[in-house]
């Protein structure tokens, strides 16, 4: 995109779209640095409205870092925290109490009484006393000068719901069923999630002298267009901060990627007609007009804003066959490739006819869920198949199932009482509330998970041979949100890539949030493959991204799909229920509630009749995958 500076007319909030979230954090992290130590110089103190959750975990750790290694104090800050849970007691591992210790006030040198966070351990008809007293606390030290705001799907800031006005101020409310969602994995489990939280109220929020919000990864995309673009409206909380005078949004390019500079950006300026963004704009035209592609004439281009295009690009007919072309040539029947067939135009190369394929699933599960079919197919057609867990996925067992299993085991096979099983399933007994795992039960739990994907794998045709647990250390010695990746990391999956010297590669998290175990174990497969560059089968290597989520990639984006018939549709869904301890796990795509099985047949049959409307075959459903150069 060339001389497009200014977005003034579509985008109402300032946002800057930064590489990576550790680059976007650094230059807060400057910000805030600059602050404190010109206040701590003439003794005043700096004020600070603090977040929760994933996306503020970078600033964090980078000012942690500078406390220790560059002596930034915070003596002089106060500290007043967003939120709360209620009823929640301050030691519960899943309190803001508990995340705000452990991300950040134990490391640096803040004073205990700085520190204000809502109490959710208060009686209830203390509540409101409680609240009033925040905000009066709040005015005693003059105001915040920093609020830094993460972004929920329903558009919140702090805990402040659809609904909330402009006005509101620190307060109970009730929490929407997709934030509690979000959290299951947290709290293993919806139901352990609090129905209510404590919240600074948005015009609390607004009364900051500057407002930072931060965002990170594809599953915030949609949103921060409609808080971006769109007009305030208390549906979008977040939206409100249009009306603040100070406030700048700072994201990634994962969490820019609906914003319509990134996605259509021939709507604001002159465009660089990339053969990318040209497929982009003439689907989206496809889709917008309803018309499929063949169908589109130069009318079309002209009234939504590709007159441009088609003097640069076309004739319209011309470049509706060459699009129509490009995406019927990401259809494919054979992942690995068809044998002995020319393959100038399909998405996967003919040689060698059997190749070693590597599929790296974070955790059990994401894998089947999002490419269950494309295994099959890649079974039954002869290749060389190897399912690698990088994680065991222990964390994401609740307790209440790990005991059903254990019991379940106990009684089939009538257990000694030194067994991993039985010693398990007594501490799990014994396990007092908050408590972490002990090794024993994170042992129990894993196998529980690995015996899920067994199940599942198999109904996918893969043979227990042919799957592995790396068992990541990053993972095994964490848990969500502190997970710190090392070279025993790297290690191990260098270990497998050498051992099996694939021609393919599936993996995922290259959009996910950066905290995230699919962020992590994206990072880990990146830094993995540094060094291997020189390897012979390395050159042969094609790596394709599969997207877990429960959205699909863009059509645009994608590079191939592969059809799956009703019949390996279904199979899918089976493979996807042996993962029983997960089914309350998993966030819902929006605030209806929907099984698991029900997510992932609409994502692949959103996308086959995606397909369908731009005038290709019609398919049951698809399952969809993107190229990845390790060179960019």
């Amino acid at each position: 995109m060339k001389n497009n500076k200014n977005f003034g007319e579509w985008e109402r909030i300032p946002t800057e779209i930064f590489a990576d979230a550790d680059t976007a954090v650094q230059s807060l992290a400057n910000e805030i640095e600059e602050l404190v130590r010109i206040r701590n110089q003439v003794s005043e103190k700096t004020v600070l409205g603090l977040a929760t959750g994933s996306t503020p975990v970078p600033l964090y750790k980078e000012l942690i870092r500078r406390h220790k290694e560059e002596g930034l104090s915070f003596k002089n800050v106060v500290t007043f925290n967003l939120d709360e849970y209620y009823p929640i007691v301050p030691e519960h591992p899943e309190s803001y109490h508990c995340f705000m210790r452990q991300q950040l006030f134990d490391h640096i040198d803040i004073p205990a009484e700085n520190i204000h966070i809502p109490d959710g351990n208060c009686d209830r008809e203390e509540v409101l006393q409680m609240c009033q007293n925040y905000e009066e606390a709040i005015k005693a030290v003059g105001g915040l000068d920093i609020q830094i705001l993460g972004i929920g799907r329903t558009g919140h800031i702090g805990f402040n719901e659809p609904g909330s006005s402009l006005s509101s101020q620190t307060r109970l409310v009730t929490l929407d069923s997709l934030t509690r969602s979000d959290a299951a994995k947290d709290f293993l489990g919806e139901y352990n999630v609090p129905r209510h939280a404590i919240t600074m109220g948005v015009g609390t929020i607004m009364n900051a002298r500057k407002i930072y919000l931060l965002a990170w990864g594809r599953a915030k995309a949609e949103i921060l267009k409609q808080t971006i673009e769109e007009s305030p409206s208390d549906t979008i909380p977040a939206s409100f901060l249009q009306n603040h005078s100070d406030t700048r949004i700072w994201i990634d390019g994962a969490a820019a990627s609906e914003l319509t500079r990134r996605k259509s950006p021939w709507l604001i300026s002159f465009t660089d007609w990339t053969p990318r963004l040209v497929r982009s704009a003439v689907t989206d035209l496809s889709l917008k007009t309803k018309k499929p592609l063949l169908k589109l004439v130069e009318k079309d281009y002209q009234e939504n804003g590709l007159a441009d295009l088609i003097t640069e690009k076309g004739p319209a007919y011309s470049l509706n066959i060459r699009i129509f072309n490009e995406m019927q040539h990401t259809i494919t029947g054979w992942p690995g490739g068809k044998p002995k067939v020319e393959d100038t135009h399909r998405p996967e190369r003919a040689q060698p006819e059997q190749k070693r394929v590597v599929i790296l699933s974070p955790e059990p599960s994401e894998d089947v869920r999002a490419m269950g079919a494309t295994i099959n197919r890649l079974i039954s057609q002869k290749h060389d198949v190897t399912v690698a867990y990088l994680t065991s996925g222990s964390l994401g067992v609740p307790d209440e199932e790990a005991i059903r299993g254990s019991e379940l085991i106990i009684d089939a096979i009538n257990l000694d009482e030194s067994s991993l099983v039985a010693v398990a399933h007594k501490k799990l007994l014994d396990k007092k509330a908050f408590e972490p795992d002990c090794q024993e039960i994170r042992k129990l739990k894993a196998t529980i998970r690995k015996n899920e994907a067994r199940a599942a794998l198999k109904l996918c045709g893969v043979k227990n041979g042919n799957i592995q647990f790396l068992d990541l250390p990053f993972y095994e010695k964490g848990k969500y949100r502190q997970f710190n990746i090392t070279e025993s990391d790297m290690k191990r999956l260098r270990i497998l890539l050498m051992q099996k010297q694939p021609h393919q590669v599936f993996f995922t998290g290259a959009f996910a949030d950066p905290s995230s175990v699919p962020s992590k174990a994206f990072q880990v497969m990146k830094q993995a493959i540094l060094g291997l560059e020189s390897e012979e089968w390395f050159k042969d290597c094609w790596f394709w991204q599969f997207n877990a989520s429960n959205k699909e990639w863009e059509l645009p984006q994608i590079d191939m799909v592969v059809p799956c018939s009703p019949d390996e549709l279904s199979k899918k869904v089976q493979a996807m229920y042996q993962h029983r301890s997960q089914m309350q796990q998993l966030p819902l795509v929006d605030s209806n509630r929907k099984e698991i099985w029900e997510l992932i047949q609409e994502k692949n049959r959103n996308t086959a009749n995606r397909y369908d409307l731009l005038g290709m075959a019609e398919y049951e459903a698809l399952e969809c995958f993107r190229r990845w150069y390790p060179s960019t």
